[in-house]
């Protein structure tokens, strides 16, 4: 009878935390007692019918387990990166898209010319028709800005020859002093640069036409007592599309990697007009 006693409030102690709460609760009178009168001490074990995913060290409920959380962190900041870098690459390319509206709607480049190459050939705006160009405007006896600026521009050349896939650059220099650039002085400055490299010379007045149309200025400083001067020009490299259109400009502060850069995404988001 004593041991039916005994187990009958261990059995409930094991149900529910309910129970374990009203039996500490039991006056001294209450609880068991041995045939002695003493009170019985019971030792019992609650056991918990929750996994220990599920409780906490005090059987209280706990959320998802750290790894879960670490993995829901990672996947919610990769989720906000990729739409940063989408809406800042949709920011980019509206940004170029506006600014090739623009120079288009300079009228820089507009109309044709007529020129010879540094063989003696004539040329005109036409002829470069389908080919992606870079063009530089100078002069053979620039001391430093002239050879630094045709050295950029043929390393942008060249990286984007390094690239399958991509069409080739013709790069031109065209000279912005015809009373000393010739064509054999146009020879013998552009073979040290690139072999594909062609340098056109005219007229003083077919120069000045070609760089009139490509906003271009300059002008022929004072002569020495050797009857040497130099030309004060603007500085740009400038790209046509496959159209002969202008569509670029990069200023000596651009870096050939750079350059690469834009002329690499002109040829990727290039349409034609004329078709």
């Amino acid at each position: 009878m004593l041991k039916h006693r005994i187990i009958r409030p261990m059995l409930l102690l094991a149900q529910t935390p309910k129970a374990l709460h009203r039996f500490f609760q039991l006056k001294p009178p209450d609880l068991p007692r041995t045939p002695g009168g003493e009170a019985l001490h019971m030792k019992c074990c609650l056991l918990s019918t929750q996994g220990p995913a599920e409780t906490g060290r005090q059987g209280q409920p706990q959320g998802p387990g750290l790894g879960t959380r670490l993995l829901v962190t990672t996947l919610f900041g990769a989720a906000l990166g990729g739409a940063w870098l989408a809406m800042r690459a949709e920011k980019e390319q509206r940004q170029q898209q506006q600014r090739t509206e623009a120079l288009r709607q300079a009228s820089v480049g507009q109309g044709d010319f007529s020129l010879l190459d540094h063989q003696g050939q004539a040329r005109c705006k036409a002829d470069f028709q389908g080919q992606w160009v870079l063009m530089y405007f100078g002069f053979t006896h620039c001391p430093d800005i002239c050879p630094d600026e045709l050295e950029k521009l043929v390393q942008v050349v060249q990286q984007l020859e390094a690239e399958p896939g991509l069409p080739p650059v013709q790069p031109i220099f065209i000279t912005v002093d015809p009373e000393r650039d010739d064509v054999t002085a146009m020879a013998r400055y552009v073979q040290d640069f690139h072999p594909r490299l062609l340098g056109l010379t005219g007229s003083a007045e077919q120069v000045a036409r070609v760089s009139r149309s490509y906003r271009v200025y300059y002008s022929a400083g004072p002569k020495d007592k050797d009857q040497d001067y130099i030309v004060d020009h603007s500085i740009a490299i400038y790209l046509l599309s496959p159209d002969g259109l202008f569509t670029d400009y990069y200023g000596r502060t651009r870096s050939a990697e750079q350059i690469v850069n834009s002329v690499r995404h002109h040829m990727a988001t290039f349409r034609s007009v004329l078709h």
